[in-house]
This record gives C-alpha cells, structure tokens and sequence, in this order.
C-alpha cells in the first residue's frame, strides 16, 4: 500500500484504541483525528479535566447566586466523620474506657469495706475517672488533630478541594467531641450499672450522676476547643502544656480573684484579673461531691453553664481559625 493512500485513511470506528506501532507511519506534523491515536495518559487526563469542568459546570452558581447552605455543612461533617473514625481507630481510646471500666468495678470492692457508703464512693471515684481520663483524651488527641495532618503533608490536598480552613478545625473539634460523647457516655453506663449492682436493684442515684457527666462532657467540649487553639500555631507537646495549664487553673479561677484583690501591687492585680477573665472557669463544671450525694443542679445553673460553654467555644474556635488562615503551609 503506498504511503500517501495509507495516511489518508481515517481511523476506522470499531477500532477505537489503536497501538503505537500501528500509527508509526503518522506524521509529526499531522493532527490525530481522534483520541485513538493519543497515548493512554493523555487520554485520561484529557477525560479527568473533562469530568472536573463538568463538575466545576453544574455546581457553578450565576453572578449574584448564593451557594446552598448544605454544602459547607456537609463539609464539616465529611471531615467531623472522618476525624471521629480516626479517633475510634486508636487503641488508646478503647483502653482508657477498659481502665475506667475496671477502676468502676474495683470501687463497688472497696465499697464493701465502708459502712453504707458503697454509692458514693462508686460516683466519686467513676466520675473523677472520666474527668481524668477525659480530659487525657481531650488534650494528646486534641493537640494533634492539626500536627497530624500537616505532618502526613495530607492537609494539602484537603485543602486543595473547595474547603475552608475554619471548616477543617470545625469538622476536627466536632470529630473529637463525638468520640468523646462516645466514651463518656460508656463511663456514665457503667457507672449506672455499678450502682444498680450494688443496691442488688434500681438506685435514684443511678439517674441523678447524668447531670454532672452532662457537665463533665461540656467541660471536655471546652477543653478540646482550648487544645485546639493552641494546635493551630503551636507543636503537640507544647499545646499539651498550655492546655494542661488552662485546665489546671480553670479549677482554680474562684482563687484567682481572691489573690486579685488581695495583692497589692496594680501590675500583679491586673494580672490576676486578666487571667481571671481570660481563662475558662472550670469549676461550674465539677459536681462531684454533689453528685455523691445526689444532689443535682438547678435548672437555671445548667442552662448558664451550657451557655457560658458554647460562647467561650464559639471565640475560641473563632480564633483558632484566624490564626490557622495566617498560617503558611509552603
């Protein structure tokens, strides 16, 4: 066949894909008349850009339009879902609940060698496991939920998709505050159980601890939403201290007023006064001992502790989200 009548031929339609071999008489100057004569790569290439203009096509809005509200959301608990899974797969998590499990069992032992005080040992001690062990989750889990990302270079090509920064840390602080939903909720069960295993029957007091676990969950809302301030700008290991610090001294913020008005130099007074405000007040969150004895919060007390919750998480989710879009990944 000559050459000439050989590249005239156009590329026959049941022959879609054709070697490389059988186009070496193409000319480099020749365009292709179809895809068949491109190398695979490009053709997938070609398709992939095609799918992502169809894609940018049908989810672009016209000049004026607002996006749905649902996609920004959905982001969110794409990210909250996918955190709470990561967190799930840690085996740390499971043994903190076990150790809190069998601390539980081993108060209802020591219960036995009291007088009648069998119930409140088990609440004291089982609450101050969760609030403990808690509070551990809070803060090593926290303090890497950024580091771990930047680290695995895979916040990249998170934020490579239509994803905002503050709706990364928000999915992450959501993704940790189920997983802890999840633990404390198993402590708070097994404590019941405790209870109901000691009186041999139903206990009130095994319904009145749900109010102080309610509070012990907010406090570890506040708690992450701190660590995750500190992450943001910060290595694991020194977020960890801060954040261990804030909790220390957020038990302690009644005293900080004290020691306020009792200084008296004005430096160490404002001091103490900016700490005061500053920090969060942790100690409307611990109801142990109240707990113990079945005494339960009033409504009123509850509802401001939940607000003044949500707004010190709502700033400091507001800042951390200031500080993470300065933040220069390159």
């Amino acid at each position: 066949m000559p050459l000439l009548h050989f590249l005239s031929l156009p590329c026959k339609p049941d022959r879609p894909y054709v070697t490389l071999r059988s186009c070496r008489y193409h000319l480099p100057t020749v365009r292709p008349c179809c895809s068949c004569d491109m190398p695979n790569s490009i053709v997938i290439a070609e398709r992939l850009n095609r799918v992502t203009d169809t894609h940018r096509e049908a989810t672009s809005t016209p000049a004026g339009a607002t996006m749905p509200r649902g996609t920004g959301v959905r982001r969110i608990l794409t990210i909250a879902r996918n955190a709470f899974r990561e967190a799930v797969r840690d085996r740390v998590l499971y043994n903190l609940v076990l150790f809190v499990l069998l601390l539980t069992a081993s108060a209802i032992f020591l219960g036995e060698l009291s007088a009648a005080q069998e119930a409140k040992i088990i609440v004291d001690l089982g609450l101050s496991a969760m609030l403990l062990f808690g509070t551990f989750i809070a803060i090593f889990v926290g303090t890497g939920l950024v580091y771990k990302e930047i680290e695995r270079r895979t916040l990249y090509a998170i934020l490579a998709k239509p994803v905002g920064r503050g709706e990364f840390l928000l999915g992450k602080y959501l993704g940790l505050c189920l997983t802890l939903a999840v633990n404390v909720s198993v402590m708070g069960v097994g404590i019941s159980l405790a209870l109901l295993f000691v009186k041999r029957g139903y206990d009130p007091l095994a319904l009145r601890i749900w109010p102080a676990v309610a509070l012990i969950y907010i406090e570890l809302m506040i708690v992450v939403a701190v660590a995750l301030l500190f992450s943001s700008f910060s290595t694991p290991a020194l977020a960890a201290l801060l954040t261990f610090a804030v909790f220390v001294i957020g038990h302690f913020s009644a005293d900080l007023k004290t020691l306020a008005a009792a200084t008296g130099t004005t430096a160490a007074r404002i001091f103490f006064g900016l700490l005061f405000y500053l920090l969060p007040n942790l100690s409307h969150y611990t109801k142990l001992t109240d707990a113990g004895h079945g005494l339960m919060p009033a409504p009123s007390a509850f509802i401001v502790a939940l607000a003044y919750a949500l707004i010190y998480i709502a700033v400091l989710l507001a800042a951390a989200t200031f500080i993470f879009n300065r933040r220069n990944f390159k």
